[in-house]
């Protein structure tokens, strides 16, 4: 049996009882997140995508409730209003691209462009209001635990399925959602902006991209 000093014995007991919960609790998030893993398809399998300078950008909108059942189990975005677009984007290029100022919109069949709405908002939009952090915890130092709601766009899919890169480092790709306010129509497109190289600081040329009609492939 190997030798275990009684210090580092009675650090084992030492463990409280709040520790093992909390343990416990990142555990079975943990696992629960692992279980609704989400795997965007090739960036080739996309219809809709465009390429310039060497930066393929590929877009799909989850429009239906197959899609969006794939990407976030039982939350329905479209009951809410809101649609999901799934965009990844392949640097082919031979240097990194920078996404600080990246600008995507949705420009409906009559030329209207609608911008994003923050995944950390997507929460708030029914009313909802922000919650407030109890200080006066029962356990000295730690914070009191933010109520609860019953809001389901409180997901952490939303957040957690987001575009959310910064840079992408050549023969890199990245997917993520961004979030729309409306339905999606026929004969809308993708405008993308804002794509720099990160060495220059150049703007790449936009991307405006066709996107498919309402629940095709």
């Amino acid at each position: 049996m190997p030798f275990v000093s009684k210090n580092l014995a009675l650090g084992f007991l030492r463990i409280s009882p709040l520790s093992i919960a909390f343990l416990s609790i990142t555990g079975a998030w943990a696992a629960d997140k692992d279980k609704a893993r989400f795997e965007a398809p090739p960036v080739d399998s996309f219809k809709a995508k465009q390429t310039q300078a060497g930066v393929t950008i590929a877009a799909q909108p989850y429009d239906t409730e197959a899609r969006m059942q794939a990407a976030f189990g039982k939350l329905n975005l479209s009951k809410y209003g809101i649609l999901p677009m799934l965009v990844s984007i392949r640097n082919d290029s031979g240097q990194a691209i920078r996404f600080e100022n990246l600008r995507i919109e949705y420009i409906a069949q009559d030329r209207s462009h609608l911008e994003t709405t923050p995944a950390a908002d997507i929460a708030y939009l029914g009313g909802a209001k922000r919650p407030k952090v109890n200080t006066g915890g029962p356990v000295p130092g730690i914070p009191g635990r933010i109520g609860k709601s019953k809001n389901p766009l409180m997901d952490w899919q939303i957040e957690g399925r987001a575009f959310s890169a910064k840079m992408l480092p050549p023969k890199e790709t990245f997917s993520g959602f961004f979030y729309f306010q409306t339905q999606h129509h026929s004969g809308a497109k993708l405008y993308v902006t804002g794509i720099r190289e990160a060495g220059s600081g150049k703007e790449l040329f936009y991307f405006e991209i066709p996107l498919p009609d309402r629940g095709a492939l």
